[in-house]
């Protein structure tokens, strides 16, 4: 891939001699790339991530993967808590309401299937941002088309959508075996879940909700929790 250097200064050491095994997505909520850049690499923002991904599809790099970029902030995904030592953050440059272009669509593509191979990290494992932070974040939003990447090995996605009695504990439960947290409320734990596998569901929980989470949590359940991670 044709990557473009462009070295922020906001990054530390992976803590606890930690290796990548997420990769977190996000978008810049920002005009433009160029834009984009400027706030990734200013040390008074304190934000950076791994690679930025342009609308036109040009990638730049700037922080490297074995040093720990500052992009996911609080939260946590599978118990682990300190998700910024444990992934790689990838930004698109996209405002949150404009479709992401073909090309930008591509080259996460590819440089996903680069970063997943020099990891070893499994489809399950690449989220939004907002799945780790659901009461903070909403990127990369309901534009995003995950089911895509799901379809390219890239994700995941599920396989049923044949209805189950609604229940919100049950949910709660099979949700954290999948990944997600129960600190931020139920409304909240919905919300960030539909976000991603059915962005124009409303109304209270329903049959489908339950089925897919079920599928998720049964084909791709998460190790045991690690509260010190």
């Amino acid at each position: 891939m044709d990557i473009t250097a462009h070295l922020s200064p906001n990054f530390s050491d992976r803590r606890n001699d930690a290796k990548p095994d997420l990769i977190v997505l996000h978008y810049t909520a920002m005009a433009t790339a160029t834009a984009a850049l400027e706030r990734l690499c200013d040390p008074a923002y304190e934000v950076s991530t791994h690679y930025l991904i342009g609308e036109n599809g040009a990638d730049f790099q700037l922080v490297a993967e074995d040093k720990r970029a500052w992009h996911a902030g609080a939260g946590s995904w599978g118990g682990c808590l300190d998700v910024n030592s444990a992934s790689i953050g990838i930004e698109l440059a996209n405002d949150g309401c404009t479709p992401f272009s073909a090309r930008q669509f591509d080259a996460l593509e590819k440089l996903l299937r680069d970063v997943m191979a020099r990891h070893a990290i499994l489809p399950e494992r690449i989220i939004g941002h907002s799945d780790m932070a659901p009461a903070r974040k909403t990127d990369p939003g309901v534009r995003f088309d995950w089911r895509r990447l799901a379809l390219g090995g890239l994700s995941v996605w599920p396989e049923t959508s044949d209805g189950q009695t609604p229940d919100e504990q049950e949910f709660s439960k099979i949700a954290l075996a999948f990944g997600y947290s129960q600190t931020d409320g139920f409304q909240t734990l919905l919300n960030a879940f539909r976000m991603r596998f059915r962005p124009w569901a409303i109304g209270p929980l329903d049959r489908t909700d339950m089925a897919m989470i079920t599928d998720l949590a049964r084909r791709f359940p998460v190790d045991q929790p690690d509260l010190n991670a």
